[in-house]
């Protein structure tokens, strides 16, 4: 049998052993990951790519929370949550969770490759009729078209989950724009918005963000606002400036780091492109797969990446 084994598989049942030894004491044991997904599909479609390959290729029991960032980060102190895989840039939570100024129950946990852009953004169709519109300085010559039943008078501006980060309001204040938030609830909502705005040549002014795997299909194109400058944001209620871009990254539990393991080293690991996320983000809302499925295709099609990234 040992004869048999050696032929068929290029090493001995002494060898499979050693190698397999020789793997969990380079990888140790991985324990569990607590997963915060946060409320917009490119998060999940991270979470659960990064989710599927510790359970299914290192044996780490996942569980994934559905929780809005603010909530998420209260978890790492209580042990509730290990992994935020995708953070847009929190100042003032950095201030109250991380070791110089705050508790240390949380730590930055390096890029993730993604590069979020958060912006105004209006459908194509609108963008190719009136071609000013993409300056800010215009948009009040539109106000009127842009009104809607919601909007008291006022062009209608489409803000997105209120849990986002985001000055829009303080934005439309400073810069005397004659527009009222009006938020969508979900990005789900705000996706359907531009969608039905750009099929039924409607008026639509909102605030969305790349990766987002909708540019694909319909390919938004974004108001320029005064550009941003370091501190045009610290302020909230002064904000006059348009978003930056920002380096996305994971933020880990402290304590969770410190236990070590191969899920640990997996996290830290984890890097992938918008391109990357927004195929996923696409199998699961548009193609109507779950999660897990999505997640599953993905890796199963870019082996070679997920390599890079084990321990």
């Amino acid at each position: 049998m040992t004869l048999l084994l050696a032929a068929c598989g290029g090493g001995t049942i002494d060898d499979e052993t050693k190698a397999n030894e020789s793997r969990a004491a380079t990888t140790g044991e991985c324990g569990e990951i607590n997963m915060a997904v946060n409320p917009w599909v490119g998060y999940e479609a991270s979470a659960y790519v990064v989710g599927r390959v510790a359970s299914e290729q290192l044996g780490c029991k996942v569980t994934y929370k559905n929780l809005k960032e603010d909530v998420s980060w209260q978890g790492f102190g209580t042990g509730e949550v290990d992994v935020v895989i995708e953070d847009w840039g929190h100042p003032d939570l950095e201030k109250k969770f991380f070791a110089e100024e705050g508790d240390g129950s949380a730590m930055d946990g390096g890029p993730n490759g993604n590069v979020g852009i958060i912006g105004w953004y209006v459908p194509p169709w609108l963008a190719e009729e009136h071609p000013d519109i993409l300056e800010w300085e215009n948009l009040n010559k539109y106000a009127e078209q842009f009104a809607t039943s919601e909007s008291g008078g006022k062009g209608q501006f489409l803000g997105a989950d209120p849990s986002y980060v985001q000055f829009d309001e303080a934005i439309i204040s400073n810069l005397d724009l004659d527009f009222k938030v009006v938020f969508s609830g979900s990005e789900a909502a705000t996706i359907t918005a531009f969608q039905q705005a750009e099929k039924n040549k409607e008026f639509l002014i909102g605030y969305f963000y790349e990766p987002q795997w909708l540019f694909a299909e319909i390919p938004l194109e974004k108001v320029a606002l005064p550009p941003f400058e370091e501190g045009c944001q610290d302020d909230p209620a002064k904000v006059a400036c348009d978003y930056p871009e920002t380096e996305l990254k994971k933020i880990l539990s402290t304590s969770w780091v410190e236990e070590g393991g191969s899920g640990v080293e997996l996290v830290q690991n984890f890097e992938w492109t918008n391109e990357d996320q927004n195929e996923v983000a696409k199998y699961i809302s548009e193609d109507g797969m779950s999660a897990e499925e999505a997640a599953d295709k993905w890796i199963a099609d870019n082996q070679d990446k997920v390599d890079a990234w084990l321990p």
